[in-house]
């Protein structure tokens, strides 16, 4: 897929194996010009497979790695997503501290034993790696790593790429980003134009400039890692108080080893603040033994009984503490938390003790809020419920006045119509050059880029009434205006994960301004994200998601009209959405692709514990649909921009140039005429810049094998009642331009997958990753209409190979067999 790419990260590497080969004309066409890779770090995550399994192929003996990059800049995460997929040795350089040294110092890393221990591995030797304990702050002991089985060696750390281990690394990668530049943007934005960036850098991250960014520039490979606080896999709590851990619900403990943890909690207000507790604007640390971990503002939900929080955490240095100290930002408030906890799957139950408060809390946690709340009622607690933060509970029994946390939306309606000046999004924003050259970049890659405003962790939502005669009523909460109030549109487009945590807020306000139900539309074309959205969405607020493609008319779906508006059964939508809004139980259709029909109907009700429905489609934003809700939502990108760019892609290795608009107007025939010119009236628009092609949050690992086995003799071992009632029968075409150079022979990144299954047509972009025995495949099988077929075969592509099969479907947990 990206060949060109992939080879020139081993130019300056090479620790042997290419410091060796001979410079000929006909050496392996690894062995590139000096050219840095800069990539997204979903990019760069492939980008490193791929380069790992070329280098192991052809070098033999142990591949070594180095992902070096500031606190906060997602190399630790980098790291584990790539030994989930690479069969490795991870080695955290946190565990060659020497000392008790809290600064993070260079000298504070045994480099000596780190780079023995390189040594011995790469020679094939067993070896003895330390283990340090963060709360004992000492070493604890050493673990073994067998030389043999090291077939790839991970070193993740902020001195990764010092000078004393490139040498011993064949792959250099350098990360830098997240929530590292999302903290100096924050300081930024507080002490404005007091100091510059470099001043800023040098008092609360002092060792990077010296120490860190110059071995940065040693990077083959260099990650901008765009990602911020998310509430994609968000954390759902349920707190209540609580006696002693010996004494509640202490069935909880049965079965798993409880745990013990002690922290202490600071919060850090900015020189410009003013006394009163604006908590969004503080910047959180907690310190836990001799590690400092860093979160930025208040940034949570809270919804009914569960309070809802991104992984908005990273950890710092001692002395990113004492740099904000000396830039103007004060403590204003601080707490010591000593914790109790068990964790089980996917859920924890903790109990809090904060000393400021005299109190303790039993807290639930988990990924799933549905899940959180079964557990709950599993283990018989029903509250009550505490939503307040601690922080919060402290400042009220300080008597401290509280601004807002969450902030409350304004009473204050806006009455000028902003619809009229607000710009229809781009159909296309992803960028097709993923991969940058150093002189494309305006400034130095490793630092942050200046903001002149920041935006605020949480937007303000405002109303106005369809009703002239409420211009200027500052009465938003009467009856009379609370049934004419409507949004008003966002004037920017924002990325996926704000959008999220906008969508969210939006349907609060309404439920507080406008009240109960509250009726959402998500639209946008296939493969843009709306689906994942709606359901990120239904997850936090807790209520249900109706496809569109539920309305569909059995005659037009046996003609393959699925984008086609007529398909939809408007008049029963109507009805529906009428019974939602009056409060009255409605029949929602189910509707099977596979057979073309209507398989029954499911009933569907708004109440005061569920008041929000969710509809997404493709024409959910179309005027006839659009006038009948309350929040529309539109979602452009995805998947959806990936196709016109791998098309543009493969038109230029043809030597043909093709304009993006003009692959759109033939793939997507429907979107500029019928999809695109609703979106522009959405109230909220969002760019989804995920790369759902490439992310490694988005792979299934495959176990294939070709053994002939009966299929009762499956029945005898696995629970026949977790097999799908009939077989999956599907057929795969893939595509290809003819004309494109194959080297010889023909790959999976040539073409294009087409499958056509139980009435879908979906679409497969990127080939799979092998590993070992292991095929890992992307989850991105997105739905396409057959004009886009019909498009893709317009432009020259030709189906090459054409498979016809049929599965049966064993389903256990998050394991598949077919």
């Amino acid at each position: 897929m990206d060949d060109g790419v992939v080879q020139r990260v081993f130019e300056e590497g090479g620790r042997d194996y290419f410091q060796q080969q001979p410079s000929t004309s006909s050496s392996s066409p690894s062995i590139l010009q000096s050219l840095p890779v800069h990539a997204s770090f979903d990019h760069g995550y492939y980008l490193l497979v791929k380069s790992i399994q070329e280098l192991r192929e052809k070098k033999g003996g142990i591949v070594t790695v180095g992902i070096g990059g500031p606190s906060g800049s997602g190399k630790t995460s980098l790291a584990e997503k790539l030994a989930s997929v690479i069969g490795c040795t991870l080695i955290s350089m946190e565990n060659y501290r020497v000392g008790v040294d809290e600064g993070n110092d260079l000298d504070s890393i045994d480099f000596d034993a780190l780079v023995q221990n390189l040594q011995d591995l790469t020679e094939g030797k067993d070896t003895l790696i330390p283990m340090f304990d963060y709360q004992q702050k000492n070493r604890i002991g050493s673990k073994v790593i067998k030389g043999a089985s090291s077939g790839v060696v991970i070193v993740d750390g902020t001195y990764a790429l010092d000078a004393r281990l490139r040498s011993l690394l064949d792959i250099r990668v350098a990360v830098v980003g997240g929530v590292h530049f999302s903290l100096i943007s924050k300081v930024q934005y507080d002490i404005g134009d007091s100091c510059s960036l470099d001043s800023l850098i040098d008092s609360i991250f002092p060792l990077f400039r010296k120490h860190i960014e110059p071995d940065l520039h040693h990077a083959q490979i260099r990650i901008n890692n765009r990602f911020v606080s998310s509430f994609r896999e968000a954390i759902y709590k349920l707190k209540c108080r609580s006696e002693a851990p010996g004494a509640c619900s202490i069935s909880a403990f049965q079965g798993n080893e409880a745990q013990t943890d002690n922290f202490i909690e600071m919060y850090l207000r900015p020189p410009s603040a003013t006394e009163e507790a604006r908590i969004n604007d503080w910047i959180k640390m907690r310190q836990s033994g001799i590690r400092y971990y860093l979160s930025i503002g208040d940034q949570r939900i809270v919804d009914k009984n569960f309070i809802i929080r991104p992984k908005a955490e990273f950890e710092v240095g001692r002395m990113t503490l004492g740099g904000l100290l000396d830039l103007g930002y004060s403590v204003v408030a601080s707490y010591k938390r000593a914790s109790t906890y068990v964790v089980y799957g996917n859920l924890s139950v903790s109990f809090e003790t904060i000393d400021t408060l005299d109190e303790t809390f039993m807290v639930l946690r988990g990924t799933n809020r549905k899940t959180v709340g079964a557990e709950a009622l599993r283990m018989g607690i029903n509250g009550p419920w505490i939503t307040k933060s601690y922080l919060e509970m402290v400042l009220e029994k300080k008597g401290v006045p509280r601004l807002n946390t969450p902030p409350l939306f304004p009473n204050t309606p806006t009455t000028s119509n902003q619809e009229s000046v607000i710009a229809a999004p781009r159909p296309i924003r992803t960028n097709p050059n993923l991969v940058m050259k150093l002189e494309d970049l305006s400034q130095p890659w490793t630092r942050s880029p200046t903001k002149s405003k920041m935006e605020p962790v949480l937007a303000t939502w405002h109303f106005i009434s369809s009703d002239p005669s409420h211009a200027g009523s500052s009465v938003i909460g009467s009856s009379s205006f609370r049934d004419t109030v409507k949004l008003v549109p966002m004037p920017d487009s924002y990325d996926f994960d704000r959008g999220l945590l906008l969508s969210v807020q939006a349907i609060q306000a309404l439920l507080e301004n406008k009240g109960l139900p509250v009726i959402v539309g998500i639209g946008g074309p296939s493969g843009s994200g709306k689906t994942s959205l709606a359901h990120k969405m239904a997850n936090i607020v807790g209520c249900e998601v109706v496809s569109l493609e539920s309305y569909f008319k059995s005659e037009q779906v046996k003609d393959f009209k699925y984008d086609d508006f007529s398909s939809l059964d408007l008049s029963l939508l109507s009805k529906n959405i009428s019974d939602i809004r009056n409060g009255r139980r409605t029949k929602v259709p189910i509707f099977d692709l596979e057979t073309g029909a209507r398989s029954g109907f499911k009933e569907l009700e708004v109440s005061e514990d569920c008041g929000v429905i969710i509809f997404e489609g493709v024409y959910a934003l179309h005027p006839e649909i659009r006038k009948s809700l309350d929040l529309w939502i539109a979602v452009v990108g995805g998947v959806h921009s990936h196709l016109i760019s791998r098309v543009q892609r493969d038109k230029s290795r043809m030597g043909c140039f093709m304009s993006q608009n003009d692959i759109m107007m033939t793939v997507f025939p429907m979107f500029q005429q019928h999809i695109e010119p609703h979106l522009v009236h959405a109230h909220l628009k969002i760019r989804n810049d995920f790369d759902p092609v490439l992310s490694p949050e988005s792979s299934l690992f495959v176990l294939k094998s070709n053994k002939q086995v009966a299929y009762q003799d499956i029945l005898k071992i696995l629970d026949p009642a977790k097999f799908c009632s009939s077989a999956q029968n599907f057929i795969d075409m893939y595509l290809r331009l003819p004309g494109i150079p194959t080297n010889g022979q023909l790959t999976e990144s040539d073409c294009i997958r087409v499958r056509i299954c139980e009435g879908r047509f979906a679409l497969l972009i990127r080939e799979p990753l092998r590993e070992g025995n292991f095929i890992i495949q992307p989850k991105v099988d997105f739905d396409i209409s057959i004009s886009t077929v019909a498009g893709l075969l317009n432009l020259g592509y030709q189906a090459v190979a054409y498979i016809e099969a049929s599965a049966f479907i064993y389903q256990d947990g998050k394991v598949r067999l077919l």
